[in-house]
């Protein structure tokens, strides 16, 4: 099964394990993490600031040799070996890092939940009754478990934060356009970023000094800022977690935070507008294999694609509208400073609520888009931050200037040596 040139010693085929072997304790790899898992997989290709890592990258990246299985067993049906290497993933090899495996993710990455009825959920370790979070589900999952150094992913709509919030990770999606996305099967291009997610800040800023060479080091925020009225979109319990944290930042001689006033009763006209112009998009890309491939779907991911198929050229114009005006009133409001929230709504919700298209993950993703949406729709740098909480991880999320990732990556650091 082990074998050290780079070829698949693990490829999971089957479908609906609800949970799996902790590898670290049976030496199996967990069919809900990976697709498939080498020793490693792929070697690094070159020598630098990455010797020795591993990464685990989501399965919808071209690496050459391997085919991308994008979370639906129909489309891996489907596809043929890569000829090329994403651009993201050959920047890795050549840092010195090597490829763990090809790691899970919601089908078509159309989802935050990480709940993909096809091959079950990923462990969360750090809140084991609960899911791991996506759409960047499985190298989430295999970081935290500590098979992996660095989770290769992709930030649409959360998926980085998400999991790095639910999980207690860090994780980075960048300013839009900082990392190419050239091998990435998109979902939305408008709105798709490639990001990160590591156990500490500076394995994050480690990884990111190798995937935005020529980016995100723009001028330095000038300062932070946190409204109460965003603050008070996620739970109580989430809400105190990020307060208590802000608190201690004066203390530990980290950037003054200012308070501003939003109206926070525009966040779900903004919502709605992002997911419809992200539904045009994603029926664009995938609506034709869609068409011939609805019974592959899980219930939830089908549901958005049924939706997406019905947007009009009128519904696109109005969206459009709103987020112009939307983005206009963020940068009105942020200027170059970097703004404080929730990475995510509420704690990751259980297992046992988790139902695929249920009421409870529906909401969360409701709500949580609320708070996800302003970086997205300003193409604005993210950074979640795990932060104590009393029952399970929380993260807060700095959302940085257009161009300002490596400051954002410096000020994570910073946090996290601070230990607030």
């Amino acid at each position: 099964m082990v074998s050290s040139g780079g070829q698949p010693v693990f490829a999971a085929t089957g479908a609906g394990r609800e949970s799996a072997p902790d590898p670290r304790i049976s030496g199996e790899p967990d069919s809900t993490v990976w697709r498939e898992f080498g020793d490693p997989l792929v070697p690094a290709t070159g020598r630098g600031p990455l010797d020795g890592l591993t990464v685990a990258v989501k399965d919808l990246f071209a690496v050459e040799g391997h085919r991308v299985g994008a979370g639906n067993p129909a489309w891996l049906a489907g596809s043929r070996p890569e000829s090329t290497t994403a651009s993201a993933v050959a920047a890795l090899l050549a840092a010195g890092a090597a490829v763990a495996g090809m790691a899970r993710t919601d089908e078509f990455a159309y989802s935050l939940a990480g709940t993909n009825g096809h091959y079950g959920t990923p462990p969360n370790p750090a809140a084991p009754e609960r899911i791991s979070g996506g759409s960047t589900s499985g190298p989430a999952s295999a970081v935290a478990l500590g098979q992996a150094d660095i989770g290769l992913g992709t930030d649409t709509g959360g998926s980085i934060r998400i999991p790095s919030s639910y999980q207690g990770l860090y994780g980075i999606r960048p300013s839009h356009g900082a990392v190419s996305t050239e091998g990435l099967l998109p979902l939305a291009p408008s709105f798709d970023t490639v990001g990160w997610i590591t156990r500490d800040a500076r394995a994050l800023r480690a990884a990111g000094r190798v995937l935005l060479p020529g980016g995100g080091d723009g001028p330095a925020p000038s300062g932070a800022v946190l409204a109460q009225e965003i603050i008070g979109v996620a739970s109580p319990e989430v809400g105190a977690s990020v307060r208590r944290a802000v608190a201690g930042w004066r203390a530990a001689g980290l950037p003054r935070v200012q308070g501003v006033r939003f109206d926070a009763g525009a966040l779900p006209g903004w919502v709605r507008a992002f997911q419809t112009k992200q539904g045009v998009e994603a029926w664009h890309r995938w609506g034709p294999w869609v068409s011939r491939h609805w019974e592959s779907l899980n219930p939830d991911v089908r549901s958005r694609f049924e939706t997406a198929s019905q947007y009009t050229p009128d519904d696109l114009a109005a969206a459009e509208r709103v987020l112009r005006e939307a983005r206009a009133r963020v940068d009105d409001l942020l200027g170059d400073r970097v703004l404080i929230l929730p990475s995510a709504s509420s704690v990751a919700p259980t297992r046992e609520e988790a139902a695929l298209g249920g009421p409870v993950i529906e909401q969360a993703r409701a709500q949580t888009f609320q708070l996800t949406c302003l970086a997205g729709l300003t193409g604005r740098c993210a950074v979640s931050i795990p932060v104590r909480s009393r029952t399970a991880p929380v993260g807060l999320c700095l959302v940085g200037p257009r161009g300002s990732d490596r400051h954002l990556l410096d000020l994570a650091v910073r946090v996290e040596s601070a230990g607030v």
